[in-house]
């Protein structure tokens, strides 16, 4: 098991990045959560097995049709115990 923070950067809020972001992370049975950032980002945090992180994160490079990824920053974190894949509150 392994863990990741991204920031996701461009157009992404507004165009259902977040519930798109639920739903792929769900299909990879990954556990975490997703919010907007009052900075126009979207933050996700993401627990499960390294090869799961890693498809992952090669799709949230794409995004939902609408959206357009300018940069992605990610940084590894210490596994945690969350159940499931929600949506956070804006922060």
């Amino acid at each position: 098991m392994t863990a990741v923070r991204l920031r996701v950067r461009g157009r992404v809020q507004g165009v259902f990045f977040r519930d798109w972001t639920i739903e792929a992370a769900r299909a990879l049975g990954l556990t975490g959560w997703v919010r907007n950032r009052t900075d126009g980002s979207v933050e996700i945090l993401a627990n499960g097995p390294a090869n799961a992180i890693e498809t992952f994160v090669e799709q949230c490079r794409q995004g939902p049709p609408a959206a357009r990824v300018d940069s992605i920053e990610r940084e590894d974190e210490p596994v945690s115990d969350h159940p499931g894949f929600t949506r956070l509150p804006t922060e």
